[in-house]
């Protein structure tokens, strides 16, 4: 009986495998959604305090410059918040996975972890937390101030979905490069975070931009993402310089370079790296 504690769990079949698969993947979630706060109310309440000031703060600012209206007709609350609902969901998805996984991490020393579980479990952290955020958010506006509707909430759902994939994207590249510079991917996250508070173009309307400007931001397909939701979001809005095609080509190339980098990494990647640490 002694000899069973000590014995490794073997799958049986493809389907056990699977099992135990997303049985990590769900323990794994919920620790990471409760290492940060013991009480997972307190930090569920966080995450929607966060969102909430975001938003609050980029009001205050408009009605300080004047802005008073919605570039597109509609709710100018609602206009904003969808911008910063997949902004936010996009950049916090890149940090948490691109510092998701290690080498010489505690929880990776356990026979049945392993990368793309830590990974898996990160990302559905950041979207568990962020969705809940938003729906409170959105409910108590409903509620409280106006009501609120979406022109094709599918279609929202499923760019919104697209930020958030975008997001596992990005921190698969950073999650890679990791064991081979770590500093310089801690740098580098923030400063995708910071170019994205504007690129993104979360605070103006793609229509709206001068040919000559629109190249500064056509790149990044989380602008792509940002406008194309508002076009499910508003009646009156329909997207003619954005493609949500090409975020989700550029996202599937990305996918494709991080496991590439990750598969190289996990090969080599050794403890005695981050002894200097």
């Amino acid at each position: 009986m002694i000899f069973t504690l000590f014995t490794q769990r073997r799958n049986r079949n493809f389907l056990d495998a699977i099992f135990t698969t997303l049985n990590l993947i769900y323990h794994q979630t919920v620790y990471n959604l409760r290492n940060n706060d013991r009480n997972a109310v307190m930090g569920l309440l966080f995450t929607i305090a966060q969102t909430a000031i975001f938003v609050g703060f980029f009001a205050l600012l408009y009605f300080v410059v004047g802005i008073r209206s919605s570039p597109i007709r509609g709710d100018f609350i609602l206009f904003m918040m969808s911008g910063i609902f997949v902004f936010m969901t996009h950049v916090q998805t890149v940090a948490q996975v691109s510092g998701s996984y290690s080498v010489g991490g505690g929880l990776a020393k356990h026979g049945p972890m392993n990368a793309a579980v830590m990974i898996a479990a990160a990302a559905l952290a950041v979207l568990y937390r962020q969705m809940l955020s938003g729906i409170v958010i959105l409910g108590l506006y409903h509620l409280a101030v106006t009501p609120i509707t979406f022109y094709f909430f599918p279609g929202c759902l499923a760019i919104f979905l697209l930020g958030w994939f975008g997001g596992v994207c990005v921190g698969l590249v950073f999650v890679g490069i990791r064991p081979w510079m770590p500093k310089a991917v801690g740098i580098m996250t923030q400063v995708y975070q910071r170019v994205n508070m504007i690129a993104s173009g979360k605070m103006f309307v793609a229509n709206s931009l001068p040919n000559f400007v629109l190249p500064w931001f056509s790149w990044n397909p989380l602008f792509h993402v940002v406008d194309q939701l508002r076009g499910y979001l508003f009646v009156n809005y329909t997207p003619q310089k954005t493609d949500y095609h090409y975020a989700i080509w550029v996202f599937i190339g990305l996918l494709m370079v991080g496991l590439l980098i990750n598969f190289a990494a996990r090969k080599y990647e050794s403890l005695s790296w981050g002894a200097a640490q």
